[in-house]
């Protein structure tokens, strides 16, 4: 059975919290948490077409251990757009609020010295809020490329370290998400005020005797930014899923670790 077919035919819609952990066994194996679980299972694996009844049963697990890991992901991955693409996700979010361009906070600091600090602090509003309506883009990336998960993916992100995942992502996204992001935060900068509110910063700015000349490239300000925080809050959630540990089963779940685990 390829790892790579449709899973959604078969397994149904899972939960973000029940997909991500089991319940476990009392004693030591209780300490084991859904990766750990998952990499054993996967050990376990042949390298061979023929195999006994119990190594196909143990091919068959994997399959659905894998369901479970790009289900994980991608209900995780949606968590993070959904948090970050709507009103205050990168404004009211002190980790992945996007500042001024630095050039532009000296800017900035010159204004404020002459009472128009009020400038500088409606631009940087409306940077966030170009991030925001961007971000939602992102969905069909994530969608894709767990699409594309192989088994060798698979195997990788459950022995790799904590942001494994994310680094899998970021590898296969980071530029695309960049492209397909840069006419929205283009749009939106000029949509929300921010281009206007860049000319007149400027303007205010070169009305100040004795200043240097300085430059700022909004777009590329954003999309750094963005991208950057969509980063780093999947890996939060994946190191989420690698260290919670072990309280609710799903019927998934239960077929691949039902026997033996007292379950």
């Amino acid at each position: 059975m390829s790892v790579t077919r449709e899973f959604s035919h078969r397994l149904g819609p899972i939960t973000f919290w029940a997909a991500l952990i089991i319940a476990v066994p009392a004693g030591a194996q209780a300490q084991q948490n859904w990766f750990d679980q998952g990499r054993a299972l996967l050990g376990t694996l042949g390298g061979t077409e023929e195999q006994s009844s119990s190594a196909a049963m143990s091919d068959l697990s994997a399959d659905q251990i894998s369901a479970g890991l790009r289900e994980a992901l991608r209900v995780g991955a949606e968590r993070v757009v959904d948090r970050l693409g709507t009103t205050n996700g990168f404004n009211g979010n002190a980790d992945v609020h996007i500042p001024l361009p630095d050039s532009l906070q000296m800017v900035d600091q010159a204004l404020q010295r002459v009472g128009m600090g009020a400038i500088g602090n409606n631009l940087e509003l409306r940077l966030n809020r170009a991030a925001e309506a961007a971000v939602p883009q992102a969905r069909a990336l994530f969608i894709d490329a767990i699409a594309k998960m192989s088994l060798q993916d698979v195997r990788d992100i459950y022995n790799g370290p904590s942001d494994s995942a994310t680094r899998y992502f970021e590898a296969r996204m980071a530029q695309p998400l960049a492209d397909g992001m840069r006419p929205i935060v283009d749009t939106q900068l000029a949509q929300v005020g921010a281009v206007q509110l860049y000319d007149q910063m400027m303007g205010e700015y070169r009305n100040i005797p004795f200043v240097p000349d300085v430059k700022a490239n909004l777009t590329n300000h954003v999309l750094g930014r963005a991208v950057d925080g969509v980063f780093l809050l999947l890996a939060r959630e994946e190191a989420a899923i690698r260290e919670d540990p072990a309280r609710r089963t799903t019927e998934l779940l239960q077929t691949v670790f039902g026997s033996g685990t007292g379950g």
